[in-house]
Protein backbone atom coordinates (compact mmCIF):
# COMPACT_ATOMS: atom_id res chain seq x y z
CA UNK A 1 0.00 0.00 0.00
CA UNK A 2 2.84 2.28 1.00
CA UNK A 3 4.47 1.43 -2.06
CA UNK A 4 1.48 2.54 -4.87
CA UNK A 5 1.17 5.84 -2.37
CA UNK A 6 4.77 6.21 -3.60
CA UNK A 7 3.84 5.84 -7.01
CA UNK A 8 0.73 7.33 -7.10
CA UNK A 9 2.68 11.01 -5.39
CA UNK A 10 5.65 10.43 -8.13
CA UNK A 11 2.74 10.76 -10.88
CA UNK A 12 2.26 14.39 -12.52
CA UNK A 13 -0.86 15.69 -12.43
CA UNK A 14 -2.19 15.26 -15.60
CA UNK A 15 -0.97 11.59 -15.24
CA UNK A 16 -3.20 11.77 -12.34
CA UNK A 17 -6.51 13.40 -13.63
CA UNK A 18 -6.31 10.95 -16.21
CA UNK A 19 -6.22 7.91 -14.36
CA UNK A 20 -8.86 9.84 -12.01
CA UNK A 21 -11.26 10.02 -15.05
CA UNK A 22 -10.45 6.33 -16.41
CA UNK A 23 -11.75 5.15 -13.06
CA UNK A 24 -14.79 7.50 -13.08
CA UNK A 25 -15.36 6.14 -16.31
CA UNK A 26 -14.72 2.60 -15.66
CA UNK A 27 -17.48 3.11 -12.47
CA UNK A 28 -19.70 4.69 -15.16
CA UNK A 29 -19.13 2.22 -17.71
CA UNK A 30 -19.67 -1.07 -15.22
CA UNK A 31 -23.58 0.87 -14.18
CA UNK A 32 -24.08 1.02 -17.63
CA UNK A 33 -23.35 -2.20 -18.66
CA UNK A 34 -25.04 -3.48 -15.85
CA UNK A 35 -28.32 -1.67 -16.47
CA UNK A 36 -28.27 -2.88 -20.43
CA UNK A 37 -27.35 -6.71 -19.87
CA UNK A 38 -30.00 -6.52 -17.13
CA UNK A 39 -32.38 -4.64 -19.18
CA UNK A 40 -31.53 -7.27 -22.13
CA UNK A 41 -32.16 -10.31 -20.07
CA UNK A 42 -35.58 -9.36 -18.90
CA UNK A 43 -36.23 -8.17 -21.96
CA UNK A 44 -35.71 -11.43 -23.38
CA UNK A 45 -37.32 -13.21 -20.28
CA UNK A 46 -40.27 -11.03 -20.96
CA UNK A 47 -40.52 -12.05 -24.67
CA UNK A 48 -39.57 -16.03 -23.82
CA UNK A 49 -42.72 -15.87 -21.08
CA UNK A 50 -45.02 -14.35 -23.43
CA UNK A 51 -44.01 -17.29 -26.16
CA UNK A 52 -44.68 -19.89 -23.91
CA UNK A 53 -48.07 -18.44 -22.83
CA UNK A 54 -48.74 -18.00 -26.64
CA UNK A 55 -48.11 -21.79 -27.43
CA UNK A 56 -49.33 -22.87 -23.89
CA UNK A 57 -52.73 -21.00 -24.94
CA UNK A 58 -52.90 -23.24 -28.35
CA UNK A 59 -52.09 -26.28 -27.08
CA UNK A 60 -54.90 -25.98 -23.99
CA UNK A 61 -56.90 -25.32 -27.06
CA UNK A 62 -56.50 -28.27 -29.00
CA UNK A 63 -56.12 -30.49 -25.73
CA UNK A 64 -59.78 -29.18 -24.88
CA UNK A 65 -60.91 -30.19 -28.10
CA UNK A 66 -59.87 -33.38 -28.18
CA UNK A 67 -61.38 -34.44 -24.92
CA UNK A 68 -64.83 -33.63 -26.23
CA UNK A 69 -63.86 -35.81 -29.90
CA UNK A 70 -62.89 -39.35 -29.50
CA UNK A 71 -59.00 -39.92 -30.60
CA UNK A 72 -58.26 -41.14 -34.08
CA UNK A 73 -54.68 -41.83 -33.48
CA UNK A 74 -52.08 -41.63 -30.20
CA UNK A 75 -50.31 -38.42 -31.89
CA UNK A 76 -53.66 -36.48 -31.42
CA UNK A 77 -53.85 -36.49 -28.54
CA UNK A 78 -50.60 -35.70 -27.01
CA UNK A 79 -49.63 -31.49 -26.84
CA UNK A 80 -46.90 -30.38 -29.52
CA UNK A 81 -43.98 -28.16 -28.55
CA UNK A 82 -41.38 -26.59 -30.22
CA UNK A 83 -37.74 -28.23 -30.77
CA UNK A 84 -36.30 -28.15 -27.54
CA UNK A 85 -39.13 -27.49 -25.40
CA UNK A 86 -40.57 -30.08 -23.16
CA UNK A 87 -44.16 -30.28 -22.94
CA UNK A 88 -46.62 -33.03 -21.29
CA UNK A 89 -49.97 -33.22 -19.46
CA UNK A 90 -49.81 -34.20 -15.39
CA UNK A 91 -52.39 -35.92 -13.64
CA UNK A 92 -52.22 -34.24 -10.33
CA UNK A 93 -54.63 -36.46 -7.68
CA UNK A 94 -53.90 -36.27 -4.16
CA UNK A 95 -50.72 -34.09 -3.66
CA UNK A 96 -48.97 -36.09 -6.54
CA UNK A 97 -48.80 -35.21 -10.43
CA UNK A 98 -47.93 -37.96 -13.03
CA UNK A 99 -47.62 -37.66 -16.73
CA UNK A 100 -50.91 -38.52 -18.66
CA UNK A 101 -50.64 -39.28 -22.37
CA UNK A 102 -47.89 -38.55 -24.91
CA UNK A 103 -45.55 -35.59 -24.77
CA UNK A 104 -41.96 -34.99 -24.46
CA UNK A 105 -40.33 -35.44 -21.03
CA UNK A 106 -37.09 -35.29 -20.01
CA UNK A 107 -35.15 -38.50 -18.32
CA UNK A 108 -35.82 -36.23 -14.64
CA UNK A 109 -38.75 -34.54 -14.86
CA UNK A 110 -39.44 -34.37 -11.34
CA UNK A 111 -39.42 -30.17 -11.54
CA UNK A 112 -41.85 -30.42 -13.80
CA UNK A 113 -44.25 -32.49 -11.71
CA UNK A 114 -43.19 -30.06 -8.47
CA UNK A 115 -44.52 -27.58 -11.15
CA UNK A 116 -47.81 -29.06 -11.98
CA UNK A 117 -48.86 -30.23 -8.45
CA UNK A 118 -48.22 -26.21 -7.02
CA UNK A 119 -50.95 -25.57 -9.93
CA UNK A 120 -54.13 -24.60 -7.83
CA UNK A 121 -56.46 -26.26 -9.55
CA UNK A 122 -59.37 -25.41 -7.25
CA UNK A 123 -59.62 -21.84 -9.07
CA UNK A 124 -59.91 -23.82 -12.39
CA UNK A 125 -62.61 -26.27 -11.22
CA UNK A 126 -64.71 -23.59 -9.64
CA UNK A 127 -64.99 -21.88 -13.36
CA UNK A 128 -62.92 -18.72 -11.95
CA UNK A 129 -60.34 -17.36 -14.93
CA UNK A 130 -57.66 -19.75 -15.60
CA UNK A 131 -54.26 -19.46 -12.92
CA UNK A 132 -50.99 -20.00 -14.60
CA UNK A 133 -47.86 -20.41 -12.90
CA UNK A 134 -44.38 -19.31 -14.28
CA UNK A 135 -40.90 -20.83 -12.34
CA UNK A 136 -37.84 -20.98 -13.67
CA UNK A 137 -36.24 -24.59 -12.48
CA UNK A 138 -33.01 -26.46 -13.44
CA UNK A 139 -32.87 -29.91 -14.99
CA UNK A 140 -30.20 -32.11 -14.10
CA UNK A 141 -27.83 -32.23 -17.02
CA UNK A 142 -30.12 -30.17 -19.05
CA UNK A 143 -29.79 -26.51 -18.07
CA UNK A 144 -32.11 -24.49 -16.62
CA UNK A 145 -35.55 -23.67 -18.11
CA UNK A 146 -38.53 -21.48 -17.80
CA UNK A 147 -41.21 -23.78 -17.34
CA UNK A 148 -45.02 -22.18 -17.45
CA UNK A 149 -48.19 -24.50 -16.08
CA UNK A 150 -51.77 -24.21 -16.80
CA UNK A 151 -54.80 -26.80 -16.21
CA UNK A 152 -56.79 -27.81 -18.88
CA UNK A 153 -59.58 -30.05 -17.49
CA UNK A 154 -60.18 -30.59 -13.63
CA UNK A 155 -57.29 -32.70 -12.35
CA UNK A 156 -55.09 -32.51 -15.23
CA UNK A 157 -52.47 -29.15 -15.96
CA UNK A 158 -50.35 -28.57 -18.92
CA UNK A 159 -46.90 -27.95 -18.38
CA UNK A 160 -44.44 -26.53 -20.72
CA UNK A 161 -40.45 -26.08 -20.35
CA UNK A 162 -38.61 -23.51 -22.46
CA UNK A 163 -34.63 -23.60 -22.37
CA UNK A 164 -33.10 -20.24 -21.22
CA UNK A 165 -29.69 -21.22 -22.72
CA UNK A 166 -30.29 -19.16 -25.27
CA UNK A 167 -31.44 -16.16 -23.44
CA UNK A 168 -28.26 -16.40 -21.23
CA UNK A 169 -25.84 -16.83 -24.23
CA UNK A 170 -26.72 -13.74 -25.58
CA UNK A 171 -26.81 -11.26 -22.42
CA UNK A 172 -23.45 -13.10 -21.80
CA UNK A 173 -22.40 -12.29 -25.29
CA UNK A 174 -23.45 -8.59 -24.76
CA UNK A 175 -21.78 -8.43 -21.67
CA UNK A 176 -18.46 -9.77 -23.45
CA UNK A 177 -18.85 -6.94 -26.08
CA UNK A 178 -19.71 -4.20 -23.82
CA UNK A 179 -17.06 -5.14 -21.64
CA UNK A 180 -14.41 -5.50 -24.53
CA UNK A 181 -16.07 -1.96 -25.88
CA UNK A 182 -15.78 -0.22 -22.99
CA UNK A 183 -12.20 -1.34 -21.93
CA UNK A 184 -11.17 -0.21 -25.48
CA UNK A 185 -13.14 2.99 -25.08
CA UNK A 186 -11.65 3.36 -21.50
CA UNK A 187 -7.85 3.07 -22.68
CA UNK A 188 -8.40 5.43 -25.40
CA UNK A 189 -10.48 7.55 -23.15
CA UNK A 190 -7.22 7.62 -20.63
CA UNK A 191 -4.67 8.51 -23.27
CA UNK A 192 -6.96 10.71 -25.23
CA UNK A 193 -6.69 12.47 -22.18
CA UNK A 194 -3.81 11.99 -21.01
CA UNK A 195 -2.69 13.93 -23.91
CA UNK A 196 -5.11 17.23 -23.58
CA UNK A 197 -4.25 17.19 -19.82
CA UNK A 198 -0.89 17.70 -20.40
CA UNK A 199 -1.34 20.16 -23.49
CA UNK A 200 -4.52 21.95 -21.42
CA UNK A 201 -1.76 22.13 -17.99
CA UNK A 202 1.67 23.64 -19.97
CA UNK A 203 1.10 26.55 -19.45
CA UNK A 204 1.18 25.86 -15.75
CA UNK A 205 4.82 24.38 -17.10
CA UNK A 206 5.59 27.49 -18.21
CA UNK A 207 4.84 29.09 -14.50
CA UNK A 208 6.72 26.91 -12.96
CA UNK A 209 9.68 27.12 -14.91
CA UNK A 210 8.96 31.29 -14.51
CA UNK A 211 9.33 30.69 -10.77
CA UNK A 212 12.20 28.58 -11.00
CA UNK A 213 13.87 30.91 -13.44
CA UNK A 214 13.23 33.87 -10.61
CA UNK A 215 15.05 31.65 -8.12
CA UNK A 216 18.44 31.09 -9.95
CA UNK A 217 18.28 35.21 -10.78
CA UNK A 218 20.44 36.57 -8.08
CA UNK A 219 18.27 39.84 -6.78
CA UNK A 220 20.72 40.86 -3.71
CA UNK A 221 23.03 42.27 -7.04
CA UNK A 222 20.22 43.98 -9.37
CA UNK A 223 16.43 44.19 -7.81
CA UNK A 224 14.88 44.12 -11.51
CA UNK A 225 12.62 40.83 -12.28
CA UNK A 226 12.42 41.34 -16.64
CA UNK A 227 11.02 37.33 -16.21
CA UNK A 228 7.16 37.25 -17.00
CA UNK A 229 5.09 34.44 -17.95
CA UNK A 230 3.64 34.64 -21.73
CA UNK A 231 2.12 32.48 -24.13
CA UNK A 232 -1.73 31.63 -24.32
CA UNK A 233 -4.84 29.14 -24.01
CA UNK A 234 -5.08 26.84 -21.49
CA UNK A 235 -8.72 28.22 -20.95
CA UNK A 236 -10.36 31.21 -18.96
CA UNK A 237 -8.89 29.61 -15.29
CA UNK A 238 -5.43 29.16 -16.59
CA UNK A 239 -5.57 32.81 -18.54
CA UNK A 240 -6.31 34.47 -14.60
CA UNK A 241 -4.04 32.38 -12.98
CA UNK A 242 -1.27 33.48 -15.81
CA UNK A 243 -2.49 37.15 -15.59
CA UNK A 244 -2.46 36.93 -11.82
CA UNK A 245 0.99 35.29 -11.58
CA UNK A 246 2.34 38.63 -13.63
CA UNK A 247 0.86 41.20 -11.90
CA UNK A 248 2.61 39.39 -8.40
CA UNK A 249 5.54 39.47 -10.09
CA UNK A 250 5.24 43.23 -10.96
CA UNK A 251 4.43 43.75 -7.58
CA UNK A 252 7.43 41.74 -6.17
CA UNK A 253 9.48 43.82 -8.84
CA UNK A 254 7.99 47.15 -7.79
CA UNK A 255 8.47 46.15 -4.45
CA UNK A 256 12.32 44.90 -5.14
CA UNK A 257 12.98 48.41 -6.70
CA UNK A 258 11.24 50.18 -3.76
CA UNK A 259 13.41 48.60 -1.35
CA UNK A 260 16.74 49.46 -3.30
CA UNK A 261 15.62 53.20 -3.66
CA UNK A 262 14.89 52.99 0.10
CA UNK A 263 18.26 51.15 0.92
CA UNK A 264 20.15 53.66 -1.54
CA UNK A 265 18.53 56.43 0.24
CA UNK A 266 19.22 55.41 3.68
CA UNK A 267 22.95 54.65 2.20
CA UNK A 268 23.05 58.62 1.20
CA UNK A 269 21.25 59.79 4.04
CA UNK A 270 23.77 57.67 6.69
CA UNK A 271 26.57 58.82 4.42
CA UNK A 272 25.14 63.05 4.03
CA UNK A 273 24.40 62.71 7.95
CA UNK A 274 27.90 61.59 8.81
CA UNK A 275 29.43 64.53 6.57
CA UNK A 276 27.40 67.31 8.03
CA UNK A 277 27.85 65.88 11.42
CA UNK A 278 31.56 65.41 11.47
CA UNK A 279 31.66 69.11 9.97
CA UNK A 280 30.89 70.78 13.28
CA UNK A 281 32.50 67.83 15.45
CA UNK A 282 36.23 68.66 13.60
CA UNK A 283 35.63 72.07 14.13
CA UNK A 284 34.98 71.42 17.80
CA UNK A 285 37.88 69.36 18.27
CA UNK A 286 40.22 71.60 16.22
CA UNK A 287 38.88 75.38 18.21
CA UNK A 288 38.92 72.96 21.81
CA UNK A 289 42.65 72.09 20.65
CA UNK A 290 43.10 75.79 19.95
CA UNK A 291 41.52 76.86 23.49
CA UNK A 292 43.69 74.71 24.92
CA UNK A 293 47.00 75.60 23.53
CA UNK A 294 45.83 79.33 24.05
CA UNK A 295 45.01 79.06 28.24
CA UNK A 296 47.86 80.90 28.98
CA UNK A 297 47.34 83.69 26.09
CA UNK A 298 44.98 86.83 26.49
CA UNK A 299 41.27 86.35 27.70
CA UNK A 300 40.21 87.61 24.29
CA UNK A 301 41.34 84.84 22.08
CA UNK A 302 39.81 82.20 24.42
CA UNK A 303 37.07 83.83 24.29
CA UNK A 304 36.66 83.57 20.71
CA UNK A 305 37.30 80.28 20.64
CA UNK A 306 34.54 79.09 23.01
CA UNK A 307 32.13 81.24 20.73
CA UNK A 308 33.05 79.24 17.67
CA UNK A 309 32.89 76.23 19.77
CA UNK A 310 29.22 77.31 20.76
CA UNK A 311 28.24 78.12 17.40
CA UNK A 312 29.56 74.71 15.88
CA UNK A 313 27.72 73.29 18.88
CA UNK A 314 24.20 75.08 18.23
CA UNK A 315 25.19 74.03 14.57
CA UNK A 316 25.25 70.37 15.10
CA UNK A 317 21.96 70.52 17.40
CA UNK A 318 19.92 71.71 14.71
CA UNK A 319 20.79 69.15 12.66
CA UNK A 320 20.47 66.26 15.06
CA UNK A 321 16.98 68.12 15.57
CA UNK A 322 15.67 67.87 12.62
CA UNK A 323 17.05 64.37 12.12
CA UNK A 324 15.49 62.91 15.00
CA UNK A 325 11.87 65.05 13.74
CA UNK A 326 12.78 63.15 10.68
CA UNK A 327 12.51 59.90 12.02
CA UNK A 328 9.58 60.68 14.35
CA UNK A 329 7.68 61.84 11.13
CA UNK A 330 8.85 58.74 8.97
CA UNK A 331 7.46 56.41 11.83
CA UNK A 332 4.65 58.23 12.56
CA UNK A 333 2.03 55.55 13.41
CA UNK A 334 4.16 54.49 15.99
CA UNK A 335 5.07 58.27 17.46
CA UNK A 336 2.11 61.19 16.73
CA UNK A 337 4.67 63.96 14.87
CA UNK A 338 2.39 66.74 15.78
CA UNK A 339 -0.28 67.70 18.23
CA UNK A 340 -3.30 69.06 16.47
CA UNK A 341 -5.28 71.73 18.45
CA UNK A 342 -7.39 75.08 17.25
CA UNK A 343 -4.95 77.66 15.76
CA UNK A 344 -5.46 80.89 14.10
CA UNK A 345 -3.17 80.58 11.05
CA UNK A 346 -3.14 84.37 10.18
CA UNK A 347 -1.40 84.81 13.60
CA UNK A 348 1.44 82.13 12.67
CA UNK A 349 2.04 83.91 9.19
CA UNK A 350 1.89 87.73 10.69
CA UNK A 351 4.25 86.40 13.79
CA UNK A 352 6.73 84.85 10.82
CA UNK A 353 7.01 87.75 9.05
CA UNK A 354 7.59 90.29 11.77
CA UNK A 355 10.55 88.04 12.85
CA UNK A 356 11.86 87.68 9.23
CA UNK A 357 12.04 91.54 9.03
CA UNK A 358 13.60 91.76 12.18
CA UNK A 359 16.64 88.53 11.70
CA UNK A 360 16.99 89.72 8.04
CA UNK A 361 16.43 93.97 7.59
CA UNK A 362 18.74 93.14 4.09
CA UNK A 363 15.68 91.36 2.64
CA UNK A 364 12.16 93.06 2.22
CA UNK A 365 9.29 91.12 2.71
CA UNK A 366 6.06 91.88 2.10
CA UNK A 367 2.90 90.65 3.58
CA UNK A 368 -0.56 90.21 2.74
CA UNK A 369 -2.24 88.50 5.33
CA UNK A 370 -5.75 89.76 5.62
CA UNK A 371 -7.74 91.43 8.99
CA UNK A 372 -9.76 87.84 9.99
CA UNK A 373 -8.62 84.50 11.44
CA UNK A 374 -7.90 81.46 9.56
CA UNK A 375 -8.63 78.38 12.27
CA UNK A 376 -7.84 75.06 11.39
CA UNK A 377 -6.45 71.91 13.52
CA UNK A 378 -2.72 72.12 13.65
CA UNK A 379 0.45 72.04 15.28
CA UNK A 380 1.18 75.77 16.32
CA UNK A 381 5.14 75.09 16.43
CA UNK A 382 5.44 73.01 13.93
CA UNK A 383 3.82 75.36 11.46
CA UNK A 384 5.86 78.23 12.71
CA UNK A 385 8.68 76.07 11.66
CA UNK A 386 7.45 75.11 8.29
CA UNK A 387 7.19 78.69 7.33
CA UNK A 388 10.31 79.61 9.43
CA UNK A 389 12.39 77.04 7.20
CA UNK A 390 10.50 78.53 3.85
CA UNK A 391 11.72 82.16 4.48
CA UNK A 392 14.90 81.24 5.96
CA UNK A 393 15.55 79.14 2.39
CA UNK A 394 14.45 82.72 0.79
CA UNK A 395 17.44 84.48 2.87
CA UNK A 396 19.90 82.13 2.14
CA UNK A 397 19.57 81.69 -1.37
CA UNK A 398 19.26 85.00 -2.66
CA UNK A 399 21.40 88.08 -2.53
CA UNK A 400 20.49 90.96 0.05
CA UNK A 401 17.91 93.51 -1.09
CA UNK A 402 15.80 90.61 -3.16
CA UNK A 403 11.89 91.11 -2.26
CA UNK A 404 9.88 88.77 -0.59
CA UNK A 405 6.27 88.44 -0.51
CA UNK A 406 4.21 86.40 1.77
CA UNK A 407 0.69 85.91 1.28
CA UNK A 408 -2.44 84.15 3.14
CA UNK A 409 -5.19 83.30 0.79
CA UNK A 410 -8.51 80.72 2.08
CA UNK A 411 -11.04 78.77 -0.36
CA UNK A 412 -13.32 76.18 0.48
CA UNK A 413 -11.98 73.70 2.51
CA UNK A 414 -8.35 75.21 1.75
CA UNK A 415 -5.92 77.63 3.25
CA UNK A 416 -2.60 78.40 0.99
CA UNK A 417 0.24 80.34 2.62
CA UNK A 418 2.37 81.81 -0.42
CA UNK A 419 6.38 82.73 -0.39
CA UNK A 420 7.37 84.34 -3.18
CA UNK A 421 11.08 86.14 -3.73
CA UNK A 422 12.24 87.36 -6.83
CA UNK A 423 15.93 85.55 -6.37
CA UNK A 424 17.70 83.94 -9.41
CA UNK A 425 15.38 80.69 -9.20
CA UNK A 426 15.73 76.88 -9.23
CA UNK A 427 17.06 75.14 -11.73
CA UNK A 428 14.34 72.56 -13.38
CA UNK A 429 17.22 69.71 -13.22
CA UNK A 430 17.08 70.18 -9.30
CA UNK A 431 13.47 71.16 -8.86
CA UNK A 432 12.44 67.15 -8.77
CA UNK A 433 14.66 66.52 -6.18
CA UNK A 434 14.53 69.82 -3.82
CA UNK A 435 12.51 68.19 -1.24
CA UNK A 436 15.28 65.21 -0.91
CA UNK A 437 16.92 64.79 2.47
CA UNK A 438 20.59 66.34 2.41
CA UNK A 439 20.04 67.85 -1.21
CA UNK A 440 21.04 71.09 -1.95
CA UNK A 441 21.59 73.02 -4.87
CA UNK A 442 25.05 74.06 -4.24
CA UNK A 443 27.27 70.38 -4.52
CA UNK A 444 30.34 72.08 -3.32
CA UNK A 445 28.33 72.00 0.32
CA UNK A 446 29.42 75.29 1.14
CA UNK A 447 27.66 76.75 4.43
CA UNK A 448 27.72 80.12 2.70
CA UNK A 449 24.66 79.32 0.78
CA UNK A 450 22.40 77.33 2.93
CA UNK A 451 22.44 74.64 5.59
CA UNK A 452 22.72 70.48 5.70
CA UNK A 453 19.83 70.49 2.99
CA UNK A 454 17.21 69.28 5.68
CA UNK A 455 14.94 72.19 5.68
CA UNK A 456 13.08 71.45 2.62
CA UNK A 457 12.32 67.83 3.52
CA UNK A 458 11.40 68.53 7.01
CA UNK A 459 8.84 71.16 5.17
CA UNK A 460 7.20 68.86 3.52
CA UNK A 461 6.97 65.77 6.25
CA UNK A 462 5.72 68.74 8.41
CA UNK A 463 2.65 69.49 5.82
CA UNK A 464 1.77 65.71 4.81
CA UNK A 465 1.41 65.45 8.83
CA UNK A 466 -0.90 68.04 8.95
CA UNK A 467 -3.17 66.68 6.04
CA UNK A 468 -1.88 69.36 3.40
CA UNK A 469 0.77 69.56 0.77
CA UNK A 470 3.47 71.80 -0.59
CA UNK A 471 3.86 72.90 -4.30
CA UNK A 472 7.02 74.81 -5.92
CA UNK A 473 7.19 77.28 -8.94
CA UNK A 474 10.22 78.36 -10.18
CA UNK A 475 11.52 80.27 -12.96
CA UNK A 476 14.61 82.47 -13.23
CA UNK A 477 13.48 85.97 -11.38
CA UNK A 478 10.90 84.12 -9.08
CA UNK A 479 10.38 81.38 -6.91
CA UNK A 480 7.35 80.14 -5.29
CA UNK A 481 6.28 78.14 -2.78
CA UNK A 482 2.67 77.41 -1.45
CA UNK A 483 1.54 75.57 1.54
CA UNK A 484 -1.92 74.42 1.13
CA UNK A 485 -3.58 73.20 4.43
CA UNK A 486 -7.50 71.79 5.04
CA UNK A 487 -9.84 74.37 6.75
CA UNK A 488 -12.53 72.30 8.88
CA UNK A 489 -15.82 73.19 7.00
CA UNK A 490 -17.45 75.02 10.45
CA UNK A 491 -14.06 76.80 10.30
CA UNK A 492 -14.49 80.67 9.48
Amino acid sequence: MKGFLDSWRRLGLASRLALGIGVLALVVFAVVATVLVTSMRDYLGKRLDEQLTMIEIDQTKRLQHSYDMPPRGQGQNGPKAPYGWYTSVFQVDGGTAKPKGEGSLPENSGPLAEVARDVPLADAAGGTAHPELFRTVYLEGMGVYRVRACPVQANDVLVMAAPREDLDNTARRLMLVLGAAFILALAVLVFVGRLVLRRGLRPLSDMAATAQHITSHDLTRSADLPVRVSGRGGGVEVDELRTAFNRMLEHIDASLAARAAADERLRRFVADASHELRTPLTSIRGYADLFSYAAANEPAERDAHLVKIREETARMSVLVDDLLLLARLDSADVEAPVRLSPTDLAAIVRSAAEAFRVAHPDHPLESHIGGGPVWLDADPVRLRQVLDNLLANVAAHTPPGTPATIRLDTSPGWAAVSIVDEGPGIPPAHQSRIFDRFYRVDDSRSRRSGGAGLGLAVVQLLVAAHGGMVELHSAPGRTEFVVRLPVPSEAK
